[in-house]
């Protein structure tokens, strides 16, 4: 069988100026790979970290289009033998729908869940009520997640998804259970667009002549019954502690009526 490395990556008739570019770009894709490997590496080694507290949420069945019954949940019953992988959403209490960057993150969450639990835990917990969340699940066509509120603790602060002034930010954790006790292992930091890893939105639109642009995932679009896919840019950075320029279209009608929604906050910090 011919080696991976020897098959060709253009058509017949490229130029030698285009042929020539894409050996040069071949090395430093390679080279890139190397480096995230070798990061992974780091993050895997890093030495334990804090013990943590039974922090209480709230989550109701998988099916989500019931709401019964609501049951108290802890961190240490969500923390299985291979750890747990946290989504942190960006969902402020008094906001009526999720962070569109979020959501979209959920959205890829979503599809690969059933693969994620073959090697891990998986949660999805934002400081909404439970019955925000839910409504938003249903708005996106999500079902089968575990998805937690963490209304009424600490937990978003403790981790760095809030802060003082109750701003919600976009994070993603991983903890560890040993002897009963859950400890923290790694939350993605706030550096550029760190978090893009998590989706291949942003990778697939690299690999596009036009690049990532201007453009922004937007809720108008996205969801089962929503209208044809058009493009959007959110309004807010993170940490904002709430849609304040949205408009009086946010309070106009339940989720299931909107068509078009407005701007909402995004996670996006992209350098230009």
């Amino acid at each position: 069988m011919t080696n991976a490395a020897d098959m060709r990556t253009w058509p017949a008739g490229a130029s030698p100026r285009y042929v020539a570019a894409r050996k040069r770009l071949f090395e430093a894709e390679r080279d890139l790979l190397d480096r995230v490997q070798r990061v992974a590496v780091l993050r895997r080694a890093l030495p334990p970290g804090a013990a943590l507290p039974t922090y209480a949420f709230v989550e109701g069945p998988g099916d989500f289009r019931r709401d019964e019954p609501v049951v108290a949940t802890t961190l240490a019953e969500l923390v299985g033998d291979r750890g747990l992988f946290v989504y942190h959403m960006m969902f402020a209490p008094d906001w009526d729908e999720g962070c569109p960057s979020c959501s979209m993150w959920v959205d890829g969450l979503h599809g690969v869940a059933h693969h994620l639990a073959q090697v891990t835990s998986f949660a999805v917990i934002a400081k909404a009520p439970l019955s925000k969340l839910r409504a938003w699940a249903r708005h996106r066509g999500w079902s089968g997640l575990r998805l937690l509120s963490s209304h009424g603790t600490s937990f978003n602060a403790d981790v760095g998804a809030e802060d003082a002034d109750g701003g919600q930010w976009p994070r993603a954790s991983v903890f560890v259970k040993r002897d009963g006790v859950v400890y923290h292992h790694y939350t993605t930091a706030m550096i550029d667009n760190g978090l893009d890893l998590l989706t291949p939105v942003w990778h697939v639109q690299d690999l596009l002549p036009q690049g990532r642009g201007d453009w922004e995932p937007s809720n108008t679009y996205a969801g089962p019954a929503s209208p044809l896919p058009r493009q959007g840019i959110g309004a807010l950075r993170p940490g904002s502690q709430r849609p304040a320029d949205l408009g009086p279209a946010m309070n106009r009608a339940p989720l299931e009526d909107v068509h078009e929604p407005p701007e909402t906050p995004t996670t996006r910090q992209r350098s230009r």
